[in-house]
């Protein structure tokens, strides 16, 4: 349009001959041209990995879900990139097609670092590759006809008998039968070496830094399990009909162990610097074990929640973890720690400590053993439990009281519902 005015207003006023005004058009034309092009260029954008948290400074881009020529939603998935900690995914922060990608697989990247190039634009269904098509079936060849005549069979020469084959004389028999010669044994020599990730790498960095510097010890004890096991038998289809929670073994040690932690802050308390530090509250981290290796989300608040409240938060974290959807924020923190190895079949264990926390209680499998009730030998449930803490903060005497009053609460579940 604007050409058109400019060729009219010259036109009009005698300024060019009409060869010039077409050439004029012609730049004009040109240079609106250019100016689309560079507008189209300047729509790409290139998207930085995102801040992952302030102790994170690096990470490993693991996967591309997405490739060059591939249309994505806005906050729809690209690529993911593990730390030592979680997993972060990076999302496209609108719709678009991705244009270049700025990293490989198993590089080592930074916040901040260019990742991708987007071109902006509107994804619509009809940008979706089309669906394969499907094969024709080929129409089958039409065979040769058969010949009518039969074929001719080969005329076998007629064949003599074969003289009688001579009789071989038998070998003189060994005095000694001579025994074979042992096969060697043979198998799979074969290596596998696999490249550790950056989360298995962190938890071997944090158990050698606490067996460094805690002064570990570990206390057991036993637990009759019958009343637990009656209680939740008696109550867990009510709880599942209402609540939509599964009423589990973990619920009831986490309360016991909230409470006890009241009685006995040493083992809820930390060491920083010169200090302790005690604390009123109990942030309850719970051993997940997933994949890549064994997480810790903490339960917050453990001490002000009921069986149901923590059975929900502690199913709900575990899901996430099992998915690797755990944020930093599901992991920070945490005063205390419960390890179950009991689920897979542990008999007895030692945990160790998550520093910089105190202790760590351990649950084992439960096992039908004989015990001595009332001076009759009677078939009892039995769960041995330990508490690895840290000499430095608890004596034995306080460590060995709290694993007595935990195990006061699960033998009478009732006090449990009592207590304040």
């Amino acid at each position: 349009m604007l050409s058109k005015h400019i060729i009219a207003v010259a036109r009009g006023r005698g300024v060019f001959r009409p060869q010039q005004l077409q050439n004029a058009a012609r730049l004009l034309n040109s240079a609106r041209v250019a100016q689309f092009h560079s507008t189209h260029l300047l729509q790409e954008e290139t998207v930085k990995v995102p801040q992952m948290a302030d102790s994170i400074s690096e990470g490993t881009l693991k996967s591309w879900t997405k490739q060059v020529g591939d249309t994505v939603a806005a906050d729809e998935e690209v690529a993911s990139i593990e730390t030592d900690k979680i997993d972060v995914s990076v999302t496209s922060p609108k719709s678009g097609t991705i244009v270049k990608l700025l990293a490989n697989e198993e590089d080592t990247v930074t916040p901040g670092q260019d990742l991708f190039v987007l071109e902006p634009g509107e994804v619509s269904a009809s940008s979706s590759p089309p669906p394969p098509k499907e094969e024709t079936p080929a129409a089958p060849k039409e065979e040769a006809p058969k010949s009518k005549e039969p074929e001719a069979q080969p005329v076998k020469a007629a064949s003599k008998p074969p003289p009688p084959a001579p009789k071989k004389e038998s070998a003189p028999k060994e005095t000694k039968e001579s025994t074979p010669a042992p096969k060697p044994v043979t198998g799979s020599r074969n290596e596998t070496r696999v490249k550790m990730n950056r989360m298995r790498l962190r938890i071997a960095e944090r158990l050698k830094q606490s067996q460094n510097a805690a002064a570990s010890l570990t206390t057991f004890n036993e637990i009759d399990m019958s009343a637990l096991i009656e209680m939740r038998k008696k109550y867990k289809g009510a709880v599942l009909d209402e609540h939509g929670v599964k009423l589990g073994f973990m619920s009831f040690f986490a309360r016991a162990s909230a409470l006890a932690l009241k009685e006995i802050p040493a083992a809820n308390a930390s060491i920083e610097g010169e200090e302790i530090v005690y604390r009123d509250f109990v942030d309850l981290s719970v051993a997940v074990a997933t994949p890549k290796g064994l997480v810790t989300p903490v339960v917050r608040n453990a001490e002000a929640m009921g069986l149901i409240e923590i059975e929900r938060e502690i199913a709900a974290l575990g899901a996430k973890a099992r998915a690797g959807k755990l944020g930093l924020e599901d992991m920070a923190g945490g005063t205390f720690t419960i390890s179950n190895g009991g689920v897979f079949g542990s008999l007895y264990g030692t945990p160790i400590i998550n520093l910089p926390q105190a202790a760590v209680l351990g649950m084992h499998a439960i096992n039908e053993r004989p015990v001595a009730l009332n001076g009759q030998v009677v078939i009892r449930p039995i769960m041995v439990v330990a508490l690895t803490y840290d000499h430095r903060l608890l004596d034995g005497r306080e460590a060995v009281t709290f694993l007595v009053k935990v195990k006061q609460y699960l033998e009478d579940p009732a006090k449990m519902l009592l207590a304040a």
